[in-house]
């Protein structure tokens, strides 16, 4: 039989910028296929190409042998192709019903569209396993049941062919693991999975074929039982990478931020943190272990002063925050620093230039430009260096913060953070969306900044990062810090009773 997919010499230019060349792709039916590469590899660019939201500039797509033209989304799913995207393209007040049924009504009259939706996701369900209510509104949705809308929207358009970008990037390891089963079972039925990830052990674990790009290249087309991950590191890199953190061990100094005693409730008066105390001191890196939701994400953004706490005490350098003071600038003129978890709601502006993007937080720093204006020309300056440093792709200062892939958007948020000389830097899920070679980078500026005397406080959902980084770890549950390991002295199943509420006390 012909190959589910076939791309040959496909061509695109940005510009100055070719995002993919000559690239030629064959992807057997039936079969899960990993593509990898570094952030701004042509990844996402050749799948977008595939759907139908970008046209190759030359080439041809053939699908199950047949030559076909693909010019929009529509011409896709035409085809039997859907794609889920790393950000979901959900109507979070509308129903489950509601949005796997939009653009596909049926028709003028909606009540016989929404039976037939109905019909079909109960069928879809029992057969794939994806059991879930219809008419819960989307926005209540936990991250990994709103992906399992996003696939029943392709498989009720009929998809053949599933294209899944980053798909475990915003999943917990619990819901990684369920999409995966779902994944084989797809499998099963005769479906073909294109699987975009950076991450290896995901490859290793759940396809059957890999291609590897690199600087908009297809360089490489294996069995994945014929490879390896650092095999497949070296090919999407063009170099040895190390794939585990070297550290040296290092005796903290002073207490630089402490915690006591901190409760936190959100705009809907649901308890978030509950009674917390820590210590971050100079010179060490403090993770924060959890399962997503556990408190983990307010905790950060209340020390960064974008929530207030409703009990408890926070000291910076000894010195009690007033509460008049705690406040996001006040908390950055002290040297506390904040690389928050979701880059394109928190940490960009996704409509500016990245050069505007790139100042923000920081735009009373006199050597952006005298006096109440900011000089372009010095932050054009500025960011250029910081993409030569931090190796962001496209080098395009000016080009729009939306149109960076997602680890080159989190590179221009770490270097913006990281180059201002902070005293705390607290960071959430750093690696989240970025390539090995991306990985390896961050990694090694995090010990060095530790090295050199900051104290860091981690939160990551990737429990072996926090392993190898941290020099103490913290689990949370439910809002509450359950326990305190030193990371030498911990494994994965002590933290993952922890995480699970499993207390020192308790236990």
């Amino acid at each position: 039989m012909s190959p589910a997919i076939e791309l040959q010499a496909i061509n695109k230019r940005f510009g100055d910028v070719r995002a993919n060349k000559d690239v030629n792709l064959a992807v057997e039916r039936g079969t899960i296929h990993g593509i990898v590469g570094e952030n701004g590899a042509g990844k996402s660019t050749l799948m977008s190409i595939l759907y139908g939201f970008y046209e190759a500039d030359s080439g041809e797509i053939r699908i199950n042998g047949k030559p076909v033209s693909i010019s929009s989304p529509n011409d896709a799913i035409s085809v039997g192709i859907g794609m889920v995207h790393q950000h979901f393209m959900l109507v979070e007040p509308l129903s489950v019903v509601d949005n796997v049924m939009l653009g596909a009504e049926g028709g003028f009259m909606l009540r016989a569209g929404e039976a037939k939706v109905r019909a079909e996701l109960a069928r879809l369900s029992s057969e794939y396993g994806l059991e879930i209510d219809p008419d819960a509104t989307v926005g209540d949705l936990s991250v990994g049941l709103q992906q399992r809308v996003e696939i029943l929207k392709a498989l009720y358009r009929g998809a053949d062919i599933l294209i899944l970008d980053e798909p475990t990037a915003v999943l917990t390891p619990s819901e990684a693991d369920a999409l995966f089963e779902l994944l084989r079972a797809l499998k099963a039925q005769g479906k073909t999975v294109i699987l975009i990830t950076h991450k290896l052990r995901e490859i290793m674990a759940a396809t059957d074929c890999v291609s590897v790009m690199r600087r908009g290249e297809m360089v490489a087309s294996v069995e994945t039982k014929d490879t390896s991950p650092p095999a497949l590191a070296e090919l999407m890199v063009g170099r040895h990478v190390l794939l585990r953190v070297e550290k040296s061990a290092r005796e903290p100094g002073a207490p630089l931020l402490e915690v006591e005693g901190l409760s936190v409730i959100d705009s809907r008066g649901v308890l978030r943190v509950a009674n917390a105390s820590l210590t971050v001191r100079a010179g060490e890196i403090v993770g924060i272990a959890g399962v997503a939701g556990n408190g983990q994400s307010e905790l950060l953004e209340t020390l960064a002063g974008m929530r207030q706490q409703v009990l408890g005490k926070i000291r910076f350098e000894g010195r009690e925050i007033r509460y008049d003071e705690h406040n996001p600038h006040a908390m950055r003129k002290l040297g506390l620093l904040h690389v928050p978890e979701d880059r394109l709601r928190m940490g960009l502006v996704p409509a500016f230039p990245a050069f505007e993007s790139a100042v923000l937080g920081f735009t009373d720093d006199p050597r952006l430009g005298p006096g109440p204006l900011l000089d372009h020309g010095r932050m054009i300056a500025d960011l250029s260096s910081k993409m030569e440093a931090y190796d962001v792709r496209p080098p395009a200062p000016r080009l729009k913060s939306s149109k960076f892939s997602g680890g080159n958007q989190q590179k221009i948020v770490l270097a913006r953070e990281i180059e201002r000389n902070p005293k705390v830097l607290l960071i959430g899920q750093p690696t989240r969306g970025v390539d090995i070679g991306a990985i390896e980078f961050i990694h090694r500026r995090l010990i060095a900044l530790r090295d050199a005397g900051v104290g860091i406080l981690l939160v990551s959902v990737e429990l072996d990062e926090i392993m190898n980084l941290s020099d103490r770890i913290l689990t949370m549950c439910g809002g509450q810090i359950t326990g305190e390991r030193n990371a030498t002295e911990t494994n994965e199943q002590d933290l993952g009773l922890l995480m699970a509420g499993v207390t020192d006390k308790a236990a």
